[in-house]
C-alpha cells in the first residue's frame, strides 16, 4: 500500500495515511486512459456545424444559358458548388459525436491516473479543507503553505460553497466534488489536493 503524508491547512504534517492499492497503487494503463480521454473530449463536442447544400441556398432556379452553342461549359444552375454563392458539396451537417465506453474502462482510467499522481508525487492529502468564510486570500495562503505551484485540482468529498467560491478566482486552480471527477481534469491539472474524506470516498467507489 502506498503511504503518503497528511498535512493540515497550515502546511504542517499531522499524520500519514495508507492508500488502497486497488485505487492508488495499480500499474497505470496508458492505452485505457487515452481511450477514455478521447471519449470524454468527443462527448464535449456540440456538433452544431452546418453548411447549406445547393438545394438550400437561395436563387438559381433558371438555367443560366442554353445548353449548346455558346462555347461555354454547360450549366444547369448558378447555385451549383462551383459558383460563387453556390451550395457546399459534402459539407458538414449537425451531428452527434457522442459514444460510450465500457464502465469498467472508465473506472480503470480513473484509477490509473490517480496511481500515476501518487508515483509522480503530485498528490497532496489534507486532514480536512474547511474555510470559515468566502475569502480568496485564505485559499491562496493555504496553497502557499502546502507549497503547491502550477495548475491545481482540489477534489472535495462534497460541494463546499466557501471553498469553491474562495478558489474560483485563483488562476490555474479548480475545485470539483468526488462525484464529478473525470480523466480530463485529472490529467489537465498537475497537482491534486484531496482531503482525507475524499480519499475514503474514492476508495469506496473505485476499489
Amino acid at each position: 500500500m502506498p503511504k503518503v503524508d497528511v498535512y493540515n491547512i497550515e502546511g504542517k504534517k499531522v499524520s500519514d495515511i495508507e492508500l488502497a492499492d486497488s485505487v492508488f497503487g495499480i500499474e497505470p494503463n496508458e492505452n485505457i486512459v487515452h481511450s477514455v480521454l478521447k471519449n470524454y473530449l468527443a462527448n464535449q463536442r456540440q456538433g452544431t456545424q452546418s453548411t447549406k447544400t445547393r438545394a438550400e441556398v437561395s436563387g438559381g432556379g433558371k438555367k443560366p444559358w442554353r445548353q449548346k452553342g455558346t462555347g461555354r461549359a454547360r450549366q444547369g444552375s448558378t447555385r451549383a458548388p462551383q459558383w460563387i454563392k453556390g451550395g457546399v458539396a459534402l459539407g458538414p451537417k449537425p451531428r452527434s459525436y457522442r459514444y460510450t465506453v465500457n464502465k469498467k474502462e472508465r473506472r480503470l482510467a480513473i484509477r490509473s491516473v490517480l496511481s500515476s499522481k501518487v508515483l509522480e508525487k503530485e498528490l497532496t492529502v489534507l486532514d480536512k479543507l474547511e474555510l470559515k468564510e468566502i475569502k480568496t486570500k485564505s485559499m491562496v495562503k493555504a496553497l502557499q503553505a502546502l507549497k503547491v505551484e502550477g495548475k491545481t485540482l482540489i477534489i472535495l468529498p462534497e460541494n463546499d460553497k466557501n471553498v469553491v467560491m474562495s478558489a474560483r478566482n485563483i488562476k490555474g486552480v479548480k475545485t470539483i466534488s468526488a462525484n464529478n471527477i473525470n480523466v480530463f481534469d485529472l490529467l489537465k491539472y498537475s497537482n491534486l489536493i484531496l482531503p482525507v474524506d475524499t480519499v475514503k470516498k474514492l476508495e469506496e467507489v473505485y476499489a
